[in-house]
């Protein structure tokens, strides 16, 4: 791998949208950099509130198959999931996380703040248009302000001294509408810090710098195993919770934005 690669960046701030982004989406591309002795910073934006579970991973007190979390119910299952992604970004080799919103991930002068989980439902026959579930809240991340988002990605990014941003292009990834949300606000926070995004194509035959993890697969593995309430790993394919299977991503697409 290129110390040239984003531009020679040493300290790298990846923003993601829920737990379990981080590595499905640039798990070997973070393992990648901080092996190279870049420093590696994670911002997640929320704590996977309305994400299914799968099955006996993790029992919800009260839980009742098909019927939303309540309240109570979806805050344990936040809480389960934080540690979940602790784990797995300890593994991945990132230095330091925050959830936006967060002291220290909070942009100066304003109260502490949560960013919620927006759910997704498809909005057509052909999966290609995802909107917020029924259940996002008033405080869901999509509904949120992008200047409101911007700042505060960048009070974490100054806290960190972060030299460059990751995250998803404007295309999300595969349209989940939280991740489509943040791509307005990274660019933004970028702009206000002068420093580059990078955003990772959602298609890897694009024009961009390409970067191959092959070699950290193994790291990535044993980083999604710490996310069981959202998946489970087999060879090198992730099982989702619906029966999707997706192969692990080692490699990548990323464009400066």
């Amino acid at each position: 791998m290129s110390p040239e690669l984003l531009g020679g960046a040493r300290r790298v701030l990846f923003v993601h949208a829920h737990p379990d982004d981080e590595t499905l989406a640039t798990g070997g591309l973070i393992a990648a950099l901080a092996e190279h002795g870049v420093d590696v910073f994670l911002l997640t934006a929320t704590r996977g509130e309305q994400g299914e579970i799968v099955p006996g991973s993790f029992a919800v007190p009260g839980a009742v198959p098909g019927v939303p979390l309540d309240a109570e119910q979806a805050e344990a299952l936040a809480r389960h999931r934080v540690a979940e992604v602790q784990e797995a970004a300890r593994t991945l080799g990132v230095r330091h996380g925050a959830f936006l919103g967060d002291a220290g991930a909070r942009a100066a002068g304003r109260a502490p703040r949560r960013y919620t989980d927006s759910g997704m439902v498809w909005l057509d026959d052909a999966e290609t248009l995802a909107g917020p579930g029924p259940d996002a809240g008033p405080d869901a991340l999509s509904r949120a302000e992008p200047a409101e988002i911007a700042h505060d990605i960048a009070a974490y990014a100054t806290d960190q001294g972060a030299d460059a941003l990751v995250s998803y292009d404007d295309h999300g990834g595969y349209g989940h509408p939280d991740h489509i949300a943040l791509h307005t606000p990274v660019t933004e926070a970028s702009r206000l810090l002068g420093i580059p995004f990078w955003e990772v194509a959602s298609h890897s035959d694009v024009p961009g710098e390409h970067i191959d993890a092959t070699a950290q697969l193994d790291r990535v593995k044993a980083a999604l195993a710490h996310h069981a309430t959202q998946l489970t790993v087999d060879g090198d394919e992730v099982v989702h919770v619906g029966g999707q299977r997706q192969p692990i991503a080692t490699r990548f697409t990323l464009r400066r934005v």
